[in-house]
């Protein structure tokens, strides 16, 4: 029996295909390690999997329809989405997450999915054409993008004769998934971590009208501050100039300079993790005009801004733990990147093509490479920021929990 699964609350969404008999071995291994669990069978699910089987395994009475009184009147969807400690729908077709990538609420499933304020996670399961076809990896990259987590699918045979990918996850392997997703969360609270990130960009002032900026959303970094918050890490976002909404559960300070951006940095250490997402403005005037510049006098002198990474790196007193960096490139990514890790002292850098405007400024979309002070260099193609975030925070919390 593993102590961080014990008396967890497992809301489990049994969806169609013939996957879904895998769920019957996935319940018996959660009840097994002392879970609770309460199961939504769909209509579609009921085809494959019968109520009276899962009502044995889980020792709960199975939720099907939205519409029915005396269910409802017991629990309804809003209180059967709050009960839970995660939510896991397994195996998830490709309809249901068109359903959920639109936003749709017609059924028990989705609708507790739409007002739920836990972790959702999916295990797909479909036929490996239905998986690579466009819309559905549009829905898939959605619903990643709404901050949802995945297992699979997996490569192998399928039920109607085909090999490939879209095969539905083990039982054993969802499992673990689910276990380490609670073991991580209880070592990282019970370490207590502290996170710094910097987003955005920052705006350096000529004088009351004009500033030197650049397109910088912010995007990738808050993806970054909401998924370490995910994680139980305690985390504070120092935002430049940027329209997107704050994170749950996260901090946030907002700045417009790149030295406001310095000052409340030092004002937040000691933290345990530094990550420098932020597009700072490497330069900056020499003199600030009081009045607006003229046209005909204009006379721009600039000198080197202060820079936030290397002060984090090089902090001997107040050094965080672990200070990951991003190196926005328009050529040469890696090797500017390499030579940048070794100039400002940080322990990984992130690198990306920000000429590319599929994945530059403002895009919902990222590929980066992962380049640590070892050497080792990790690439990760292009996927919504939300997935790189998960990637590089899970890597994260890996470091602290080795």
């Amino acid at each position: 029996m593993n102590e961080f699964l014990k008396n967890k609350k497992i809301l489990l969404i049994i969806g169609g295909g013939i996957a879904a008999y895998k769920s019957l071995d996935l319940i018996r291994l959660l009840k097994k390690n002392e879970c609770e669990v309460k199961v939504v069978l769909t209509a579609s699910g009921e085809k494959f999997v019968t109520p009276l089987s899962i009502a044995s395994l889980s020792q709960n009475k199975v939720y099907q329809d939205i519409f029915d009184s005396e269910k409802e009147a017991e629990m309804d969807h809003i209180s059967l989405s709050r009960w839970c400690d995660i939510i896991l729908f397994s195996p998830i077709t490709a309809n249901s997450m068109a359903k959920l990538a639109s936003g749709r609420a017609d059924d028990l499933a989705s609708t507790l999915i739409l007002a739920s304020n836990k972790p959702i996670i999916l295990a797909p399961a479909m036929n490996v054409r239905m998986w690579l076809h466009k819309s559905t990896q549009v829905n898939f990259h959605k619903l990643l993008d709404f901050g949802y987590l995945t297992i699979g699918p997996s490569i192998g045979e399928m039920a109607c004769g085909e090999y490939g990918e879209g095969k539905m996850s083990s039982p054993k392997e969802i499992f673990e998934f689910i276990k380490d997703y609670f073991s991580e969360r209880n070592i990282i609270k019970s370490k207590n971590l502290k996170a710094l990130v910097t987003a955005g960009p920052t705006k350096e002032y000529l004088d009351p009208v004009r500033f030197i900026t650049n397109n910088s959303s912010g995007k990738q970094g808050y993806e970054i501050a909401r998924s370490l918050s995910k994680f139980g890490v305690d985390t504070t976002l120092i935002s430049g100039p940027s329209k997107l909404k704050k994170p749950e559960n996260v901090n946030i300070i907002r700045v417009e300079t790149t030295e406001q951006m310095f000052e409340e940095t030092k004002r937040v250490l000691p933290v345990d993790i530094a990550v420098c997402a932020a597009a700072v403005s490497d330069f900056k005037p020499e003199k600030y005009e009081k009045n607006k510049i003229k046209k005909d006098t204009i006379n721009l002198n600039l000198k080197r801004n202060i820079d936030i990474l290397e002060f984090l790196a090089k902090n001997n007193q107040q050094r965080p733990k672990l200070v990951v960096g991003f190196a926005a490139e328009t050529e040469n990514i890696s090797e500017f990147a390499k030579k940048k890790i070794n100039r400002k002292y940080c322990d990984w850098i992130v690198a990306n093509d920000v000429s590319n405007p599929e994945i530059g400024f403002g895009s919902d979309y990222n590929e980066v490479a992962i380049i640590s002070k070892s050497g080792e260099v990790i690439k990760l193609e292009k996927n919504a920021k939300s997935f790189i975030a998960n990637y590089i925070v899970k890597k994260i919390i890996n470091h602290f929990v080795q």
